[in-house]
């Protein structure tokens, strides 16, 4: 599997994710990555940073110009803690965590953010409006409700799945309620 070869994949899956999907600016774009099964190997067995370094700076590559947040979700060696640069997680409230990553605790591509970011931090919880998951690592659990999941036509990246995910906020309410603001607003329906 070639650096090449992965770019290429991320770059035809993101482009179509966010032609899908806008997300709000300053928001936080979740990714969860096994490069192990990038490379066609169970989880965990053959993490590569040289992989986690082509994810970092391909997705990065989409999520500066509308200035969007990445949090790099890492394995379960670290109680899927998440990378993220301190300022984000201090602006959303995140508490902060004493663990760092390691290439067999936290992954790949978690030691590839933590060294690209300026100020990595780890939090334990986020709240993220979208992200993919590269390779069923469950990133689920990161992305606010309500969860969408969004089709792809190119699901993979190497030889690992890939799932997208965008959220909205909950409909609430019975029949009464509305979801668009318009002149029927206003009308008495009693």
């Amino acid at each position: 599997m070639t650096r090449e070869t992965i770019k290429n994949d991320l770059n035809e899956l993101l482009t179509e994710y966010f032609e899908k999907v806008v997300l709000p600016e300053n928001s936080i774009f979740v990714v969860g990555c096994s490069t192990s099964e990038i490379l066609g190997k169970w989880k965990g067995t053959d993490s590569s940073l040289d992989v986690g370094e082509t994810v970092v700076e391909t997705v990065q590559s989409f999520l500066k110009p509308p200035h969007l947040n990445l949090a790099v979700q890492g394995c379960e060696h670290i109680n899927r803690a998440l990378v993220l640069e301190r300022a984000v997680a201090e602006r959303h409230g995140f508490e902060i965590v004493s663990v760092k990553p390691a290439i067999h605790a936290g992954g790949g591509t978690q030691v590839a953010a933590y060294q690209q970011f300026d100020d990595p931090v780890e939090v334990e919880h986020i709240v993220a409006d979208g992200g993919i998951d590269i390779g069923g690592t469950e990133i689920g659990m990161h992305v606010k409700f309500v969860q969408i999941p969004v089709r792809l036509a190119h699901r993979d990246v190497g030889e690992a799945r890939v799932v997208g995910l965008s959220s909205r906020p909950k409909l609430i309410g019975w029949e009464r309620a509305r979801y668009t603001f318009t002149e029927d607003n206003l009308k008495d329906i009693r």
